[in-house]
């Protein structure tokens, strides 16, 4: 079970500096405005994008936020990080960038997974 739990805040501590602290501190800048043009955007959807992700990060790493608010939060970034990866390939074609989104959607599946393994109701040793 502690392993368990290792593993689990470890992934989700990981997106909730990525996702969470990263494009609060840095949303402003102008690489992350061109960033947000170059792919096709409005700089607004980039505003909006950082508030979304910022709430939904929050929503993973606080433990009283109920279950149905998380559920929301990991299918949120499952399309975020989804998408991000078209975007990517469809404007930048083959390349780290268009990968490096998959990655982080990997870390948020076994974040999901562990969370369900440690917190479902069947598990009697909840905390």
């Amino acid at each position: 079970m502690k392993k368990d739990k290792i593993i689990y805040w470890t992934t989700t501590i990981i997106l909730f500096l990525m996702e969470g602290v990263m494009p609060a501190l840095t949303s402003q800048t102008e690489l992350a405005k061109q960033g947000i043009s170059h792919l096709g955007y409005p700089v607004y959807f980039g505003n909006a994008l950082v508030v979304f992700k910022i709430l939904g990060a929050l929503s993973l790493v606080i433990p009283q936020i109920p279950k149905r608010f998380k559920e929301f939060a990991y299918a949120g970034f499952t399309f975020n990080f989804l998408f991000a990866s078209i975007s990517h390939f469809a404007v930048d074609g083959v390349d780290f960038q268009s990968f490096f989104p998959l990655l982080f959607l990997v870390i948020l599946g076994i974040s999901y997974t562990y969370y369900n393994k440690i917190y479902s109701p069947k598990n009697e040793y909840n905390s």
